[in-house]
């Protein structure tokens, strides 16, 4: 016997870190637990892309999402490299209140400069950024990420090494939840 086919309809699904909503389509609201959506930033962040990574938590009568990456595209990344510069990236893992995070900051200085300057803003950047992650939540971090407060930090305070013409972070992303 044939079964009849079920009907997929649109769900309303909170976005509460950008305070917006968006649609999922599914055939019942609790198909849609544990489902990842890619929401573009670009807009947002006035030109500045980056994808936004989350994961829809259903909770009786409302769906919402909980940030779990944040990334800078490469293409615009490659568009903040110019000749005549040096990049400094770095990966590292560390402890927030309430997750184990991934964080790959990505520096550019203004000119070319010697490997000892790049090792000191590297070796100050993680610091610098574990300090920062140990005292705030997930929630809290990826907030400020989208707002700026931790590039303006991190670059005044690297510019005691040496001035940089960019300074962000490329990934940050919920490893796992205490």
């Amino acid at each position: 016997m044939a079964q009849a086919k079920k009907k997929k309809r649109f769900f309303d699904v909170e976005i509460p870190l950008i305070k917006t909503t968006t649609q999922l389509q599914a055939v019942e609201k609790e198909e849609l637990e544990g489902r990842i959506i890619l929401y573009d930033l670009t807009r947002l962040l006035k030109g500045k892309s980056a994808i936004l990574q989350l994961r829809v938590k259903v909770k009786a009568d409302e769906i919402t999402s909980i940030p779990r990456k944040i990334q800078l595209l490469p293409y615009f990344i490659r568009r903040m490299l110019r000749k005549g510069t040096n990049y400094v990236e770095d990966s590292f893992s560390t402890e927030c209140k309430d997750a184990i995070v991934r964080i790959k900051p990505f520096l550019v200085t203004r000119r070319k400069v010697s490997r000892a300057i790049r090792t000191a803003l590297r070796i100050k950047a993680r610091e610098e950024l574990v300090n920062y992650a140990k005292s705030r939540e997930s929630e809290k971090i990826f907030d400020d990420i989208l707002k700026n407060n931790i590039q303006k930090y991190l670059s005044s305070t690297l510019k005691k090494i040496y001035p940089l013409s960019f300074c962000d972070i490329r990934i940050f992303q919920v490893e796992k939840e205490k």
